[in-house]
């Protein structure tokens, strides 16, 4: 069964590998081999590395870490004892889980319905469906389903009435779109996923933002793109009213001189997971720099309707792709966060052409996105928008000061810079593991989502991303319950468990 399964190359791994950080004082007195089993076990459990991954060759992995063979052979052996990998001879070696384990945890996927009564989901960062007008839509959206049901059902590019509804909110937004520039993909991540295959080889260099979206990371390692993180230029300490982020313009300039990447990943309006706002300016001088390096700057626009800290009055920057004078630039839309995520509904923006190429290159994977779903986005972002754009910011503004309200209470000692909007908060943990807290709550019934999952190089250890996803009134409990968790992963270390086996269950 492993031929079936994604096969991660030595270089992948070893970037995989460089992010799972053990327990400190354990590290430092176990042997190679040993480290390197315990990094691939945690990889295995928190879900980073898929159960039934097939794992490189001794030689080619221990090439790529510069290690003895005899290290990774012993690592492997080690695995295989615990369960967690298997090898049969000429098929290679894949990851498992031992007899009778739980699946992986991963704060980042949804809890599923049957224990969403037990478990307090801090992972996810999805809302509820905005109703009356979800229902609404859909009761309008099955009564012109028959008029699509005479044909074959399937639109490469997306059903012509969505993507004039896209267009039409682009050019609201400030930036002049026809419905020929637009591709209605599965979901925002189908869209990153279908760009990936089409601009970045294996290999390829791509600049990410320091912290960036933990999927979009996950999934450019996984097809053996090289990340290049840029960190901002200003911390997350503070409370309401701190110091913001913001892009470090004289870094992005070095890395963009230096790599030279193929692309360059952004999130410049309500960055996941900081919320932080990139203004017009810096927009323009991080386009200019990647026009000069010749990168295309793919621009995530997921939560850009999400600005529920800016007054009214206040205008937004407009899209990136407005201040671009020569094609450079992609970007990727969504419903799931303003309207719902069950709709899986997102597209690409780009240029006539490269819509016509992706739209090709999609028909061997995905013929097209379900046709019902298209025609109740389109219903919601027509005459409903403004309103169930107020009643979702409205929901996210008042759990956002909740939460300011709650941390400041009972966790003085966290801290984090209220952001001007965006689908979480994105909290320093005042020197306690993100990865502990999130091996604490599990057992507890809570799911965490540790910083280092939106590091590309396992930085972030002590932070945390809180989604803006309770309800107001139940933020006060959720925190309380967060907070005892906190006081169990204290009492194992401020490091995570010194015992191995404790450190690796999840």
């Amino acid at each position: 069964m492993a031929d079936w399964h994604t096969t991660v190359t030595p270089p992948a791994l070893a970037r995989l590998l460089a992010t799972a950080r053990l327990p400190e004082p354990a590290t430092a007195r176990r042997p190679a081999y040993r480290t390197l089993a315990g990094q691939i076990r945690l990889l295995v459990t928190e879900g980073r590395l898929p159960v039934g991954a097939r794992l490189p060759a001794e030689r080619e992995l221990a090439s790529a870490l510069d290690l003895s063979r005899t290290t990774v052979a012993t690592a492997y052996e080690t695995l295989r004892g615990d369960g967690y990998l298997r090898s049969r001879r000429g098929a290679g070696s894949w990851t498992s889980l031992p007899e009778g384990a739980p699946p992986p945890s991963d704060a980042l996927h949804p809890v599923p319905p049957d224990e969403q009564g037990r478990i307090l989901d801090l992972g996810v960062a999805a809302l509820p469906a905005p109703q009356p007008w979800l229902g609404l839509a859909a009761a309008r959206a099955v009564e012109l389903l028959p008029h699509y049901a005479a044909g074959h059902g399937h639109y490469p590019t997306g059903v012509p009435v969505l993507r004039e509804a896209v267009a039409r909110r682009y050019t609201e937004r400030g930036l002049p779109t026809t419905p020929d520039q637009i591709l209605v993909t599965t979901g925002a991540m189908g869209g990153l996923h279908l760009i990936q295959r089409v601009l970045v080889g294996r290999g390829d260099r791509v600049a990410v933002e320091a912290p960036s979206y933990a999927h979009t990371l996950q999934a450019l390692r996984l097809t053996g793109a090289r990340l290049v993180p840029v960190p901002y230029a200003a911390s997350w300490h503070g409370r309401a009213g701190g110091a913001q982020p913001h892009w470090d313009l004289e870094e992005w300039q070095r890395v963009l001189r230096g790599a030279a990447p193929k692309v360059s990943y952004v999130i410049p309006d309500f960055h996941n997971p900081t919320g932080a706002l990139v203004d017009e300016e810096q927009r323009r001088r991080l386009l200019a720099a990647a026009r000069a390096a010749g990168s295309v700057v793919l621009v995530d626009e997921t939560t850009a309707e999400l600005g529920w800290g800016v007054p009214e009055s206040t205008p937004l920057p407009r899209p990136m792709a407005a201040l671009d004078r020569s094609a450079q630039v992609v970007s990727v839309g969504s419903a799931g966060k303003l309207l719902w995520g069950g709709l899986r509904i997102g597209w690409v923006r780009a240029a006539p052409a490269l819509v016509r190429r992706l739209a090709s290159e999609r028909v061997y994977s995905d013929v097209g996105t379900p046709v019902l779903d298209q025609l109740i986005a389109a219903e919601l972002l027509g005459e409903p928008l403004p309103a169930v754009r107020a009643h979702q910011l409205d929901r996210m503004r008042a759990t956002a000061h909740a939460f300011a309200a709650a941390l400041s209470e009972q966790l003085p000692d966290w801290s984090f810079a209220l952001p001007p909007g965006g689908l979480s908060l994105w909290v320093s943990t005042g020197g306690l593991s993100g990865a502990a807290l999130a091996r604490a709550g599990e057992p507890a019934g809570v799911r965490i989502a540790a910083g280092n999952r939106f590091g590309s190089d396992g930085a972030f250890e002590y932070h945390i991303r809180i989604p803006l996803t309770v309800p107001a009134a139940a933020v006060p409990a959720a925190v309380e319950r967060l907070a005892e968790v906190a006081a169990r992963a204290t009492a194992g270390g401020r490091f995570g468990p010194a015992d191995e086996g404790q450190a690796l269950a999840v």
